[in-house]
């Protein structure tokens, strides 16, 4: 007797989309953009509700927030081996140092290149005010 004859709830009207879905989900997100993009080459309405399905159960979004946040999030989680702990809390401590430090070059030179680009903005405008003869009457 194969699974697919045991009564289950999943062996309803929607067993077998129960059990698609669950094999999909089994094998990532890999499973389930080819099976969308099959369905767009065989039968298009089936890779459009394809499509429609992983953007609406969010099977496609990345989530990176975990990468993200306090910067710890990540690291909770231990190996085992204290040794590669230690050395992997290390190693993302200073690449998240270096992060910062590259971050706050980029500000300071988005803030220098503005303040070049307001006075020579300035410059301009005080050159033409006074070739201006009407200007310089009022």
């Amino acid at each position: 007797m194969t699974t697919l004859a045991h009564s289950s709830p999943a062996s309803g009207p929607m067993g077998w989309f129960t059990r698609a879905e669950k094999w999909l989900d089994d094998r990532g997100k890999p499973a389930w953009i080819t099976a969308m993009i099959l369905g767009f080459i065989f039968v298009w309405p089936v890779g459009l509700a394809l499509l429609f399905y992983m953007l609406w159960s969010k099977k496609m979004s990345c989530n990176t927030a975990k990468w993200r946040g306090n910067g710890r999030t990540h690291m909770s989680r231990g190996t085992g081996n204290t040794a590669f702990d230690a050395y992997r809390d290390e190693t993302l401590r200073r690449l998240q140092e270096e992060q910062d430090g590259f971050e706050s070059f980029l500000d300071r030179l988005r803030k220098a290149k503005d303040k070049s680009e307001f006075d020579q903005y300035m410059d301009e405008r005080e050159k033409a005010a006074a070739s201006d003869p009407e200007t310089r009457e009022a």
